[in-house]
């Protein structure tokens, strides 16, 4: 269809049903590219946004029909992510970062500074409909910042000049592809390389290593190396591959799957992004062996919304392979071997970082994470065994099929073999990804940064723990510290009250709200911390504070809501001084002053009486009360 799709939008909106047929149409390539298939339900919307800017109810009805679903169900699917928009956004969306770190560097002013410069009001599109400005949480740049994404594309290293350029070239409808090609430069920003930043072996070498040493002797190299996920959890991936290889298969598709979660959203993370950038060899060997190991035939990985931006070279990455010979069928010239891997893109949720989570987003449905056991490797992806590994886990299984699991174990500690990549950030001279061996101490790592006057550091993130100067001295182990890799780094003029409030709202945003315990738990924290920070806390909420940790700890369905209260435990513990500067008394103190709400309606009507204020006593004609 040669007409404008936008301008058919309009035309369907307001003119009816009957247009809604050319609407149908201007899908169907959308809807025919990922085969109609309802599994695929999150990338049709993904790319049909694309094509029309939003979801309006005409397209939802249109892809129900087409996928064959219960139109509630696709709209549920839509209004789930925060990438997809059931209403117009503008041409130009323009996303900072909302990540602490990038708050210490200014980007709230820089938010503020383009809304005045534009003038819109944030999270509103404009009169014009040509732009909207607003937040989202983490952008994994947190190396760079302030940072922001325009339709998607990430900008680093924003100051006051740059925004006064981006509200020019948005004012003057400038194409994206216009724009100073400085905006979009991202670094991998690699500060200290170890045994898996160093590793430069051709695309294949380390799936070629893993056939020739074959099925069985690749999982006794696993169990030697004791490899640990990447992720957080630390779980031992040979007996992860052990368990999903002896799992029984199901039904008519009955088969293994390997899943690769790339939805690195944790704040302060950005490892990933890097492996992605400039070692996707290394991860698609690594899924690839993974497969080979356990009997798989399919690899997915899902790749969080705010890093779309890599998929054209992981796509041109994948091409390159299969003519190679290392994807699809006869890989490496071995007839009985087939293995492909196909990309999934996220929407904007972190919650699909949690693995069971992200398969339902994989198959088309909201990120909600599943009730647990069967565990993914009995039945995750169609019901069938699934290995889900992180970026980094599969890096190092591909290394470990190079070098051996005796000399993987010979890195880091006993309990934690090999090395970890650390993602930097804050107020570091130096910030960006180290990698070090494991039990590498918390003094040396700031050291190396060139953070001299940390008074805190943040590891694995906000669900992670907060470390004072006393608790310097402690290791980066899953025995000591564990962490899926966020580092971040607070200096002494820093208020961790703000740190921690910052966490709250995170969490508040990014409950799934599946089960009311997190759903309403993380929103009442969250309104404890702005209570006290708005001058009208007491040792009350303090108390409502553990109260709801104790609720949310025992009672939320998966760990989002069971670990939401850390930061402000920590910091409660770590610098109360910090919360307790702030109370103005020892009783509960109401945050909401209705006389004050009432001071408009008096100055109107023109009373300042007794009568007119709430709590004082009304006198009736005579001085009777």
């Amino acid at each position: 269809m040669d007409c404008d799709p936008r301008s058919l939008l309009e035309t369907v909106v307001t003119e009816g049903c009957f247009e809604a047929m050319g609407l149908a149409a201007l899908l169907q390539p959308v809807v025919d590219r990922h085969r109609r298939d309802p599994r695929q339900l999150l990338q049709i919307l993904r790319a049909a946004q694309e094509v029309l800017g939003y979801l309006p109810a005409v397209a939802l009805t249109a892809i129900a029909d087409a996928v064959d679903l219960p139109r509630a169900r696709v709209e549920g699917v839509a209004g789930f992510y925060s990438f997809l928009h059931l209403t117009p956004v503008g041409r130009y969306r323009v996303l900072f970062s909302d990540n602490i770190t990038d708050r210490m560097l200014g980007s709230g002013e820089l938010l503020d500074r383009l809304c005045n410069k534009l003038w819109i009001e944030r999270g509103k599109v404009s009169e014009d409909g040509l732009v909207s400005v607003d937040t989202t949480s983490c952008t994994g740049m947190g190396d760079q910042g302030p940072a922001l994404l325009v339709n998607g594309r990430p900008m680093t290293r924003m100051s006051a000049e740059r925004i006064d350029w981006i509200s020019e070239l948005i004012r003057g409808q400038a194409a994206l592809d216009d724009w100073p090609r400085e905006f979009f430069v991202v670094d991998d920003n690699i500060q200290r390389r170890d045994a898996l930043l160093t590793t430069r072996w051709p695309a294949g070498e380390a799936l070629r290593t893993a056939l020739a040493r074959g099925r069985s002797a690749m999982l006794a190299e696993m169990q030697r190396a004791n490899l640990r996920g990447r992720g957080g959890a630390g779980f031992t991936t040979h007996i992860k591959w052990e368990s999903a290889r002896r799992a029984t298969t199901r039904g008519e598709r009955a088969t293994r799957y390997v899943v690769c979660n790339a939805d690195e959203g944790e704040p302060g993370t950005f490892k990933d992004r890097v492996l992605l950038a400039s070692y996707a060899d290394l991860v698609f060997d690594g899924m690839t062996i993974a497969g080979f190991t356990i009997g798989a035939e399919q690899g997915l990985l899902y790749l969080r919304g705010e890093y779309a931006w890599l998929l054209p070279a992981l796509d041109e990455n994948l091409v390159r392979r299969r003519r190679d010979g290392l994807l699809g069928g006869q890989i490496c010239g071995q007839a009985d071997l087939s293995f492909d891997i196909e990309i999934h893109v996220g929407a904007g949720a972190y919650v699909c970082g949690e693995e069971t989570a992200l398969l339902e987003s994989l198959e088309g449905k909201r990120g909600v994470p599943r009730i647990r056991p069967p565990f993914p490797v009995h039945a995750g992806y169609l019901g069938q065994p699934t290995v889900v590994n992180n970026v980094e886990t599969l890096c190092k299984a591909a290394l470990i099929a190079l070098r051996g699991g005796d000399w993987f174990a010979g890195l880091g500690t006993k309990q934690s073999t090999g090395t970890k990549l650390l993602s930097i950030s804050g107020d570091v001279e130096r910030p960006g990804v180290y990698e070090y061996p494991f039990g590498v101490s918390v003094s040396q790592v700031l050291s190396d940064c060139g953070a001299d006057n940390a008074q805190a550091v943040q590891v694995g993130g906000p669900s992670g723990a907060c470390l004072a100067m006393h608790e310097f001295m402690r290791r980066i182990a899953f025995e000591d510290v564990p962490t899926a890799g966020a580092f971040m780094v607070f200096g002494a003029q820093r208020d961790m009250f703000e740190v921690a409030r910052n966490f709250s709202h995170f969490f508040a945003h990014e409950s799934c709200g599946f089960c009311t315990p997190c759903r309403v738990g993380t929103s009442l924290v969250a309104n404890c911390m702005d209570k006290i920070a708005n001058g009208h806390g007491s040792q009350y909420e303090i108390n409502e504070i553990f109260r709801i940790h104790r609720l949310l700890h025992a009672a939320s369905h998966c760990g989002l809501g069971q670990s939401a209260c850390n930061p402000l435990l920590d910091t409660l513990t770590k610098f109360r001084p910090a919360y307790e500067r702030r109370l103005r008394s020892l009783d509960f103190e109401p945050a909401f002053d209705l006389d004050q709400a009432l001071a408009g309606a008096r100055q109107m009507t023109g009373r300042d009486d007794p009568a007119a204020h709430f709590g004082q006593p009304a006198r009736m004609p005579g001085g009777e009360r």
